[in-house]
């Protein structure tokens, strides 16, 4: 089965490999079809904080039921059954998406990027020294001391 890239957070993710064994399995129910779909991949891409390459591990095993009355609610068909055929690669892009974790993270201690300067904080861990208001809000820090 061929999987696509993703777009999450304006990053590009790219699924390794791009074309996966899965196990597809359809089951007969009363009214209507049960498809269970499994496989396995990792997800390339930028780190959420640091933006260096991260990896993540994805496990699918998602269940789809799709009601054979065209007539039955939205809620009992499967987006994913068109035309009397099942969309795998759509429904594979969506579980995938259901499975990832908050962040795609380089490793679960990254310390991001440095809010004052940008640098790695993982290569070169540092503080700044405080830094001096902006004095266009000089009017506004009056405000909060009359408060």
């Amino acid at each position: 089965m061929q999987l696509e890239p993703f777009e999450l957070g304006g990053e590009r993710y790219l699924p390794v490999p791009a074309e996966v064994a899965a196990e597809l399995t359809i089951n007969r129910a009363t009214g209507g079809d049960v498809f269970r779909l499994r496989f396995t991949t990792r997800l390339h891409g930028p780190c959420m904080r640091c933006l260096e390459d991260a990896v993540v591990a994805v496990v699918v095993d998602g269940y789809e039921y799709h009601s054979a009355d065209a007539r039955a609610d939205e809620q009992l068909q499967s987006a994913y059954v068109v035309d009397d055929r099942l969309e795998l690669s759509p429904w594979a892009r969506d579980a995938i998406a259901l499975e990832l974790p908050e962040q795609i993270l380089c490793r679960p201690d990254c310390a991001g990027l440095c809010a004052v300067c940008g640098v790695n904080l993982n290569l070169e861990p540092h503080e700044h020294e405080e830094t001096v208001a902006d004095p266009r809000w000089s009017a506004l820090e009056g405000l909060r001391d009359r408060l």
